[in-house]
């Protein structure tokens, strides 16, 4: 069966990716900006569930394109989730010129060791999909997430189904962005990517009994507390689909 790949940012979202039957979790924090490496704590937490965790290590929002002490930074990160119990971390780098930064992605998988290793959607931005491919490759990660460079997977399918080709059994594509219960089988049919990975998210109501005040405290969040999280009801269509694809 196809894996599916659940990401997720909270405690509860790991409980509902499991109650789900995600195969895997990509731990997170800030889904709202792409995705940021999650604290410690919540690594510690997810490290104690009956899942493969795997990291997102990823220091900041924006571009891909890193500083030495940025590199350092993520470094740390990769032994320190490792150390926490992490199955795997999700990362990557990019040069300027839109190629996979191999200096900086080597020294981030050094620090990972034995653990598993994707690259993750900065493959959507750079220059060329089939030259990094064989970067990726030769760098040693184990798996790719992509969309194709495609704003969506489904969009992207064809190229994703070329890349997969091109890949030859040598690391696993798996397609991720915009997934839902409803195109994930046609998604696997057209890419034949080996894995699939979603958000599966649903409005989650806000625990507060007080009225709303109109008051943010970030530009992705809802006034009256409300939040998109991980719903294990998504979760589990998703994979119903993949499983019947």
């Amino acid at each position: 069966m196809t894996l599916l790949e659940v990401c997720t940012s909270t405690p509860a979202g790991i409980d509902e990716a499991i109650a789900g039957g995600a195969g895997r979790i990509e731990l997170c924090s800030a889904l709202a900006e792409g995705g940021l490496t999650p604290s410690i704590g919540l690594i510690s937490l997810a490290a104690r569930k009956p899942v493969k965790v795997n990291v997102l290590i990823r220091p900041r929002e924006g571009d891909f394109v890193y500083t030495d002490e940025e590199i350092a930074v993520m470094e740390a990160d990769i032994r320190e989730a490792v150390k926490a119990g992490a199955d795997g971390i999700v990362t990557g780098a990019l040069t300027p010129e839109g190629d996979i930064d191999a200096e900086a992605c080597r020294r981030l998988i050094d620090a990972a060791g034995d653990a598993d290793t994707t690259f993750h959607r900065a493959f959507d931005v750079c220059r060329d999909p089939f030259e990094a491919l064989e970067t990726v490759i030769s760098l040693g990660f184990k798996r790719i997430l992509t969309s194709g460079q495609a704003p969506t997977a489904p969009a992207g399918a064809e190229t994703i189904r070329e890349l997969h080709r091109a890949a030859a059994g040598r690391i696993k594509i798996m397609a991720g962005s915009g997934v839902s219960p409803a195109n994930a089988a046609l998604l696997l049919e057209l890419s034949g990517a080996d894995e699939i990975h979603a958000s599966a998210r649903a409005l989650k109501p806000s625990a507060m009994r007080l009225a709303d005040k109109g008051v943010k405290m970030g530009n992705a969040d809802a006034s009256d507390g409300s939040r998109l999280d991980t719903d294990s009801q998504t979760v589990r269509a998703i994979r119903a689909a993949i499983e019947n694809a």
